[in-house]
C-alpha cells in the first residue's frame, strides 16, 4: 500500500494504514538534503526505509509495536528556504501532537530535528529534553554560513533552552566544546562508552521528565551502518544503541524520536533493512515502557 504521495506505508506488507487518530506512532518522512558536507543520499533515506519495512516481522522478538498503530504520513514539503522547510516540519509535528500522538521523524539530514523540536515548542510542550546519539556534536553556531545546518542543529536546540544529553560523540571542534560548557550539555562520548561496552547510564536527576530522542545513524559504527554521509570509526554497536535507548525509556517518558542521516547504498539492501528494523525496534522499546 502506498501513501498519498506514492511513498510506501511502514510495514505495508503486514498492516493496513490505520486512521490517523487510531495510531500512536506517526511516521513523518522528511526527505531533506541541503547542507550535507561530505557524502550525499540522505534525501532518499525515508523512501528506502519505508520500502524495506515491508520485509519486517510484526513481532520484534519481544512485542508487536504495530499493535499500537503505525500511521505513515505524507512526506513533508522540503522545497524552499531552510526556514520554510523547518516551519513545514514543525507544522507536520504539531498536527501529530494535536491528535495526542507520537511523532517519529525519518530523514533526511540531521538539520530537520530542529523542525520537530520547533513543532514541540510551538505546541506548548514543556519540561522536555533531548537525548542525542551521534558521531558529531552538531553544536557549531553555523556551518559553511548556514545556521540551519546538520552541523549546528543541536546549537539551535540548546539556544532554545532545551536541555541536551549527548551519547557516542567522537568528532567535534573546540567551538563545540565551549558550547557544551556554556549551555550545560551533558555527554558520554564514544571513548567513554565503546571500549568498555557501556549498555546503560543514568540521566541527571534534574533532567526533564519527557525526552525527545534523536538518533543519527552515524552515531553507530560504520561497520554496522556505512550507509551515511559522514561515517566516523569507533561508534556504538547495534545492541549497545538499542540498550542505551532503552535505558532512557526506563527513566523518562519518550515523547517522540527520529532516525536521520541514513543514505542508502544502491545494491546493498541490507542497510535499508537494518534502518527499518532499527526504527521498528525503537517503537517496540517505547511500547514496552509506556507510562
Amino acid at each position: 500500500m502506498l501513501s498519498d504521495n506514492d511513498y510506501p506505508i511502514f510495514l505495508g506488507s503486514e498492516i493496513e494504514q490505520p486512521r490517523a487518530e487510531e495510531a500512536l506512532f506517526h511516521i513523518i518522512p522528511i526527505p531533506y538534503e541541503e547542507t550535507v558536507s561530505y557524502g550525499g543520499g540522505t534525501g532518499k533515506g525515508p523512501a528506502a526505509i519505508l520500502e524495506a519495512s515491508w520485509q519486517l516481522e510484526t513481532f520484534d522478538n519481544f512485542s508487536s509495536p504495530c499493535d499500537l498503530g503505525i500511521y505513515t504520513r505524507s512526506p513533508v514539503n522540503v522545497n524552499g528556504e531552510p526556514e520554510q522547510v523547518m516551519d513545514n516540519i514543525a507544522a507536520a509535528t504539531r498536527e501529530v501532537l494535536d491528535l495526542g500522538k507520537m511523532p517519529v521523524g525519518i530523514g533526511g539530514e540531521h538539520s530537520v530535528t530542529w523542525g520537530v523540536i520547533k513543532g514541540l515548542l510551538d505546541a506548548g510542550v514543556e519540561d522536555f529534553g533531548v537525548v542525542q546519539i551521534d558521531a558529531h556534536a552538531d553544536l557549531r553556531d553555523r556551518y559553511e554560513g548556514q545556521k540551519h545546518s546538520h552541523a549546528s542543529v543541536m546549537r539551535l536546540v540548546v539556544e532554545a533552552g532545551v536541555p541536551l544529553y549527548q551519547l557516542g560523540i567522537r568528532a567535534y571542534c573546540e567551538e563545540e566544546m565551549a558550547a557544551r560548557q556554556k549551555y550545560g550539555v551533558h555527554y558520554l562520548d564514544a571513548h567513554q562508552l565503546v571500549p568498555t561496552n557501556v549498555q546503560e547510564f543514568e540521566l541527571p536527576e534534574d533532567f526533564p521528565s519527557k525526552v525527545f530522542f534523536t538518533l543519527d545513524v552515524d552515531g553507530i559504527d560504520p561497520s554496522v551502518f556505512p550507509s551515511t554521509g559522514t561515517p566516523v570509526p569507533g561508534g556504538l554497536g547495534w545492541y549497545q544503541t538499542l540498550n542505551l535507548f532503552e535505558s532512557v525509556a526506563r527513566q523518562r517518558e519518550i515523547i517522540g524520536f527520529d532516525l536521520l542521516e541514513f543514505a542508502p547504498i544502491e545494491g546493498f539492501h541490507a542497510y535499508d533493512f537494518a534502518a527499518a528494523q532499527l526504527l521498528y525496534k525503537l517503537m517496540g522499546i517505547v511500547q514496552r515502557h509506556r507510562r
